[in-house]
């Protein structure tokens, strides 16, 4: 048994376990997949503030280069609140295996370190059955920990590449509150409703971390109180613009911290503008903008990062045939433009 998962605790050990039909040990000799990318030891990144498509660009690298997908969101790692926590449904996974997502039970205490455990090993299980592991999501103390952190060893096992999603903070701030309305339309109250605990008013642990459970406490403890329509919708209302606040606020401070990352801890971070993306209304013409703008500077950056190379010739419009072609054969249908 491999010492470092000894160390989990015993709930976390349970949600290992489907990583452990597969030797812990990398394989030393070189991985080719489509393209003939030599990719050991190879993981590659997606950073990004909330709603910038990191796990729509995540779906779409995983298809093109034979990936798997790792979680990094620590309120995705808890199973339910889909809806709040904006998860990937299966249809959008496109048959690309997708890890610590929906693992962990949601009133389990899941710790920066049960992240680092479970991610390093899951990169080495995917990297053994040669596949490139993405690792993707919005927890950056998770993501810093687990790179630099000398005790897991990561950046001394793996050589690692850094995409961030980045999009204009105002235009983001539009698109977050947008997304909100959608998710209020989508069942969002219900679905809060229901981990709704009268006598626990404590949101620090588990999947009531999340935002917009706490927003929302207020309004159902007074609910019963309200007796008429419009003292109920002011209520929510009220409760919901303080959900879109704090999620513009966590969205400005996951870029602050990767502004920090970058710009005083030297993290080579390759960054990919998809701001023209959220301001585009028009389906087909931000489909086209996402393809130009962040899928094509994404799959170069990777190409050649898997390529070890700086000077490689890039056919994007063969590579796109081909995810095209793959995603229709998965019966495949994309996601949101932003998630």
């Amino acid at each position: 048994m491999n010492l470092m998962m000894r160390s989990l605790p015993k709930q976390m050990w349970e949600q290992a376990k489907p990583f452990l039909k597969y030797p812990t040990s990398l394989l030393n000799k070189e991985l080719h997949k489509p393209w003939k990318q030599p990719r050991n030891n190879k993981v590659v990144f997606i950073m990004g503030a909330t709603g910038t498509g990191k796990s729509r660009l995540s779906i779409d690298l995983a298809t093109i280069f034979q990936a798997e997908i790792i979680n990094s969101d620590k309120i995705q790692i808890y199973k339910g609140l889909d809806i709040l926590t904006n998860k990937v449904t299966k249809e959008e996974q496109c048959g690309i295996p997708h890890h610590l997502l929906s693992i962990v039970n949601p009133n389990v205490d899941y710790t920066t370190k049960d992240f680092c455990l479970m991610a390093t090993h899951g990169v080495e299980s995917i990297l053994q059955k040669e596949k490139l592991p993405i690792i993707v999501g919005g927890s950056n103390s998770y993501i810093e920990s687990l790179v630099m952190d000398p005790k897991y060893g990561f950046k001394s096992k793996f050589d690692c590449c850094f995409l961030w999603v980045d999009v204009n903070f105002h235009v983001l701030k539009k698109f977050v509150a947008h997304r909100v309305d959608k998710m209020v339309q989508s069942g969002l109250v219900e679905e809060i409703r229901e981990v709704f605990d009268p006598y626990n008013s404590d949101y620090t642990r588990g999947i009531r971390q999340a935002i917009g459970v706490a927003e929302l406490d207020n309004y159902f403890r007074n609910e019963k109180f309200l007796l008429d329509h419009s003292s109920r919708v002011n209520g929510l209302q009220n409760a919901i613009k303080e959900i879109k606040k704090n999620t513009c606020n966590l969205a400005n401070k996951q870029i602050q911290k990767i502004h920090c990352l970058r710009d005083l801890k030297g993290w080579d971070l390759n960054r990919i503008d998809a701001t023209q993306i959220l301001k585009d209304r028009n389906k087909d013409a931000a489909d086209q903008a996402w393809q130009e703008m962040v899928v094509k500077p994404s799959l170069e950056v990777v190409t050649r990062f898997l390529s070890n190379t700086n000077d490689l010739e890039f056919d994007l419009s063969a590579r796109s045939r081909v995810l095209t072609r793959t995603m229709i054969r998965n019966g495949c249908t994309f996601i949101p433009i932003a998630t």
